[in-house]
């Protein structure tokens, strides 16, 4: 029965069910050419061409290699990333990190050696500070953010 689809003990991914405690493991030598849904965490040291999608955490680690898109809560990279990167919460690239590539996050933490070369969109609030024709309330509106 190692072939046979049982809905009773296959994960619930569509209700909520999966704790993002679980953890998901694509280990070194493996190549993977298509897209990646999780509802938790996942862990890839192989290589991945397409887009990954998790409600949980991603770490990407030394070994591992991403060709194309990923959006997820929290990441932690250690491998290299071509490619665009939407991150809600906090985006750590560690020391060994490559990325080429977009940016988009609310936190972002590089470590001294890591590689970044791209555009980068911060902040859950983005403004244009270039613009010198602000109105007064749009001035006092920066100045309550600032202090939030």
């Amino acid at each position: 029965m190692v072939f046979k689809s049982d809905k009773s003990t296959m994960g619930n991914f569509g209700n909520g069910n999966q704790s993002p405690d679980k953890l998901n493991r694509i280990v070194e030598g493996t190549n993977i050419e298509g897209d990646i849904k999780s509802e938790s965490n996942i862990r890839i040291d192989g290589y991945v061409k397409g887009t990954v999608t998790t409600k949980g955490r991603l770490v990407l680690g030394s070994t591992g290699k991403i060709d194309g898109e990923i959006t997820c809560k929290n990441a932690d990279i250690e491998g290299k990333l071509n490619g665009v990167i939407q991150v809600n919460e906090l985006l750590s690239l560690k020391s060994t990190a490559i990325l080429h590539g977009e940016i988009s996050t609310n936190k972002l933490s590089i470590e001294p050696g890591a590689i970044f070369s791209g555009n980068c969109k911060m902040g859950a609030v983005l403004k244009d500070l270039s613009s010198n024709e602000e109105s007064h309330s749009e001035k006092d509106m920066i100045s309550k953010e600032k202090t939030a």
